[in-house]
């Protein structure tokens, strides 16, 4: 354990790495910090980003380490016990990944209640927020992390984002090559920096056999490889789980939607309901998958080179989970990509469309968009496309227009 201590204390923050967005009242606060999100999109770089700050840094683990896979619970009083020989005593605790230790959240609770300060990552949705919710209901705080966004792009990219900069003919033009490179490649930090294939194979490879079907002892890889395939081949577009079984050859469809859940829980994905105030309906009603990544659609899925704007879609529905919108999809005569809620009330309706320059392709987004706005009583409404912006009211209600690369950077 000394070794696993001494040789994981080695994996600092380097102030050559991106710094990620952070808020503040999480590190001041009594509450214990969770840090979740998919696997690689730089959890434990934020997790020592945030270290680095505090005097006291010496107690931490990760649970990801080979050596550490036979640690139970029952281990975490001689951790404790090994921090406190080697560092002293303090009260600030760091665990990377501590999902993978099964009954971690009853020491976390032991910490907490002597007054100690935790920081915690993990990488599945439902074991943290069951585990959170049986023992640490009220006493912590969820940031979860996606890989980077526009910004963090262009500080990765070594831009300097300024108010001023972007209006300067060299800002415009670097803003806008960089924005379509991000459009293809995502956000993944160690892919943007080599551009191997090979690291998201890995990286889905990771998700399947560890996360999904060995921690649910699933045994139907090739269903559940084609099920992946085929939504990422047809990211954003409605689809239902009776459709998706019989295109695999399941029987049950029931076995995919227990699939998807899983998939859901890694942040691989996520299924969105068309918007409806009965909740029993949006769950018999076609969702819509979202991938986490475009590179990863890319990867995993049969895209063709015109599909940019599903590529662009996703990217705006991500960037809207990044700020913490609960996301719907709406849908009567016409259809309006994203609707968003505050509570129980629809606060707004965004189409997003990469064209905007004809006639036809202007009137049907244009329709759509009024539809849920008359429907839900918006008195503004968004469209994102890729290059054309302006303001206008149609039937006394505005709509703006607005290129993504600058919405990405409000």
């Amino acid at each position: 354990m000394k070794t696993v201590i001494a040789d994981q204390l080695k994996l600092t923050w380097n102030e050559s790495f991106t710094r990620r967005e952070f808020p503040e009242s999480l590190i001041k606060g009594e509450d214990i910090v969770v840090i979740s999100g998919i696997r690689r999109c730089g959890k434990s770089t934020l997790l020592n980003q945030v270290r680095s700050a505090f005097h006291e840094k010496d107690y931490y683990m990760n649970f990801d380490d080979e050596r550490l896979i036979n640690f139970q619970v029952s281990d975490f009083q001689l951790l404790h016990e090994t921090f406190i020989e080697l560092f002293g005593q303090q009260t600030t605790f760091w665990f990377d990944e501590i999902q993978n230790v099964h009954g971690w959240e009853r020491f976390v609770r032991r910490l907490y209640d002597q007054g100690n300060k935790v920081f915690i990552t993990g990488s599945n949705a439902t074991m943290l927020s069951k585990e959170l919710g049986t023992h640490l209901t009220g006493r912590f705080l969820r940031h979860e992390l996606f890989p980077f966004s526009f910004k963090e792009f262009l500080l990765f990219n070594n831009f300097e984002f300024d108010k001023i900069k972007v209006f300067s003919t060299e800002g415009k033009a670097a803003i806008q090559r960089l924005y379509n490179e991000y459009i293809i490649s995502g956000g993944f930090p160690y892919y943007l920096k080599y551009k191997d294939d090979n690291y998201l194979k890995s990286l889905y490879e990771s998700i399947l056999y560890r996360d999904v079907m060995a921690r649910h002892n699933l045994t139907g890889e090739r269903e559940l490889k084609e099920i992946v395939y085929l939504l990422a081949s047809s990211a954003a577009r409605p689809f239902s789980n009776n459709r998706l079984a019989g295109a695999v050859g399941l029987k049950n469809a029931t076995t995919v939607k227990n699939y998807l859940d899983f998939l859901q829980d890694t942040y691989l994905l996520y299924a969105v309901n068309k918007f409806d105030f009965s909740a029993r309906k949006q769950l018999q009603n076609a969702r819509k998958i979202y991938f986490i990544d475009n590179a990863l659609i890319r990867k995993l899925g049969f895209i063709f080179s015109e599909d940019k704007g599903r590529f662009l879609e996703n990217m705006v529905f991500v960037e809207l989970k990044r700020r913490g919108r609960d996301v719907f999809y709406f849908k009567g005569k016409r259809e309006c990509d994203f609707l968003t809620r505050d509570g129980i009330n629809i606060t707004g309706a965004i189409q997003v469309c990469y064209a905007f320059g004809d006639k036809e392709t202007r009137d049907r987004e244009v329709k759509g968009l009024m539809e849920a706005m008359v429907t839900y009583n918006l008195d503004k409404g968004l469209i994102l496309t890729d290059d054309t912006e302006e303001t206008f009211e149609h039937n006394s209600k505005q709509i703006n227009i607005m290129p993504v690369r600058k919405w990405l950077l409000i």
